[in-house]
């Protein structure tokens, strides 16, 4: 199965797939037995409305929507309007052997799941009595590396949710999970949005030095500082959808200048759902402003370029990114892995092997380099071997399939509303105008 530069010869039933950008929509009963009982009457829940939507409430909070842009499955008539309850969307989106057998169907044998209603900060358990946001952290992790991980071993890459209000508590938490064999942890791309301290701040020190001690990745994904670019109100959804990465491209400067980097060589960053088609002028461009500035910003890398610290430090994701592919030795190959953001609304499901297999094709990507994209480097970074649970020989796109053979993986309507797209529209602009309210609010 060993290519050239000139010719693929890998098929797409032969490629393995390990995602490490996906998404879990929590099902109701997640705290209950990891919570402490004394903990369980204050815990949020899953409320069902009589108009069939599902919402999370927490004290006097409701949390959104439950299925928040958990749409694989659906026709893209129906993208942009969330589905409002459970039973819009696939069980495969809170439901693990539900999951498991569409991830089969799509050719995926593992996934790395963000969470949902927490946020990616897990802000929302940070509370006024830190034993009891504690309990909710360690709870919430318990849940999703024993329950839905364990459920299924060599299927999920473990991430833990972040003791975010206190780096202290934050850093046991990451020692207590490394334990339990998860290395890698959900992060803002900006701290200081959330009313924290900045990536600069020493406040931070006891998060680094934990993650390098466990070899835990802090993983950053796009709008986890519940902010993502929004130039007007009354701009066309079309932008925000285009401007999603920039965010992790600023996360992406502010670390890479930070003194995290210089301080502990063995930090590992994810930039998540980022993209990869802009990082090599992002490259070219902070060797630039070093070369430029460094005597007057008192910038030093200990004889190295920034880019050749980016490769130390930071690890990269695309879903189906054509410029990134032939980039890929621009970025780093040992900085890429394949994400598959299933069940959100940049997912190929079910139809990812075709369509990167289709991206590899067109740029005659090597064996070699095929292999370490789509599953070796996930492997290394997150410190995963599913090949201890799976022969390889069962975990290609064409066994995995195989196995699933007869799951529905339909594209159909689920949708209860018959929203027309101008509504869409306007009930974009109207949630664009309560964001940029807010976000002037806390100025």
């Amino acid at each position: 199965m060993r290519g050239t530069t000139a010719e693929v010869r890998m098929e797409r039933d032969d490629l393995i797939l390990i995602s490490v950008d996906d998404h879990i929509i929590e099902p109701p009963d997640i705290f209950v037995n990891h919570l402490p009982k004394r903990y369980l009457d204050d815990a949020p829940k899953l409320v069902h409305r009589e108009d069939g939507s599902d919402v999370w409430q927490f004290r006097d909070s409701t949390i959104g929507n439950a299925a928040l842009n958990a749409v694989a499955g659906r026709p893209k008539e129906e993208y942009g309007l969330d589905p409002q309850g459970m039973d819009e969307i696939r069980p495969g989106c809170y439901d693990v052997h539900e999951r498991v057998k569409d991830m089969n169907a799509g050719g995926v044998l593992a996934q790395m799941n963000f969470p949902s209603f927490p946020g990616f900060a897990a802000r929302l358990f940070a509370t006024d009595d830190d034993d009891f946001s504690l309990a909710l952290v360690r709870a919430y992790n318990d849940w999703h590396i024993d329950e839905w991980c364990g459920a299924y071993p060599g299927r999920f890459i473990p991430m833990a949710l972040p003791a975010i209000w206190s780096a202290e508590l934050c850093a046991g938490e990451i020692r207590r999970v490394a334990e339990k064999g998860c290395h890698s942890l959900t992060f803002p791309e900006n701290p200081a949005a959330l009313g924290y301290p900045s990536f600069h701040d020493e406040y931070w020190n006891p998060v680094w030095q934990a993650l390098s001690d466990t070899n835990t990745v802090m993983s950053v994904h796009i709008g986890s500082s519940g902010r993502l670019a929004i130039p007007a109100v009354d701009s066309p959804p079309d932008v925000m959808i285009t401007l999603q990465p920039i965010n992790l491209v600023s996360a992406a400067a502010d670390l890479l200048w930070s003194r995290a980097v210089k301080e502990y060589p063995d930090l590992k960053i994810a930039l998540s759902e980022g993209g990869t088609g802009w990082i090599p002028y992002f490259l070219e461009r902070v060797d630039r402003t070093f070369e430029m500035h460094a005597t007057w910003t008192l910038q030093d890398f200990g004889g190295k370029l920034p880019s050749e610290v980016f490769r130390d430090h930071f690890l990269t994701c695309f879903i189906s990114d054509d410029l990134g592919v032939k980039l890929r030795h621009e970025i780093g190959i040992d900085n890429i892995c394949w994400e598959g953001d299933y069940p959100h609304s940049d997912s190929m499901w079910p139809d990812a092997p075709e369509q990167i297999h289709g991206v590899l094709r067109k740029h005659s990507v090597p064996d070699e380099d095929i292999v370490r994209m789509t599953h070796e480097n996930a492997m290394r970074w997150y410190s995963f071997d599913p090949f201890s649970h799976i022969p390889k020989d069962r975990a290609t796109v064409g066994a995995l399939r195989g196995a699933a053979e007869g799951h529905d993986v339909t594209i159909r309507s689920r949708s209860r509303q018959l929203t027309e797209p101008v509504d869409k529209l306007e009930a974009f602009r109207s949630r664009a105008r309560a964001a940029v309210a807010a976000a002037a609010a806390g100025r």
